[in-house]
C-alpha cells in the first residue's frame, strides 16, 4: 500500500488555494501509475478491462470508495474502459486529497 493510499481524504472547506508547481509534481511522483496531471487542474486516468462487466464492477468499487472517503471523482464508463477524473470542485483545482483518492483507486482489484 502506498503512503498516499494510507491517508484519508479531508473535506475541503474552500478558501484555500489549489496546489501548484513543485508541490503538485512531488505528489504526482508519489502517485505514479500513469495518472496524468492536466494543466495543474485535475488528475485523469483511463483503466482498461476485458469486458463491460469488469469495467462496471470497477466503477461500482470506485463509487463505494468515493462515498467512504467523501470525495467524488467524475467517472466515465464504456465497454472495456473506465475513465476517472479527479479534482476538488470547491476550489476548482487540486489538493492532497485528490492524490490520496487516486492512490486508493489504484489499490482496487481489477
Amino acid at each position: 500500500m502506498s503512503e498516499l493510499a494510507q491517508k484519508s481524504c479531508v473535506p475541503c472547506q474552500g478558501g484555500v488555494p489549489p496546489l501548484k508547481g513543485e508541490e503538485l509534481h512531488n505528489l504526482q511522483n508519489q502517485l505514479g501509475n500513469d495518472w496524468n496531471l492536466v494543466e495543474e487542474h485535475h488528475l485523469e486516468k483511463e483503466f482498461s478491462f476485458d469486458d463491460f462487466v469488469s469495467a462496471l464492477g470497477f466503477t461500482n468499487n470506485v463509487g463505494e470508495l468515493a462515498e467512504a472517503e467523501g470525495h467524488h471523482p467524475d467517472i466515465y464508463l464504456a465497454w472495456g474502459k473506465v475513465g476517472v477524473k479527479i479534482w476538488t470542485h470547491k476550489i476548482d483545482g487540486l489538493t492532497e486529497s485528490d492524490f490520496i483518492l487516486a492512490a486508493k483507486i489504484e489499490e482496487i482489484e481489477r
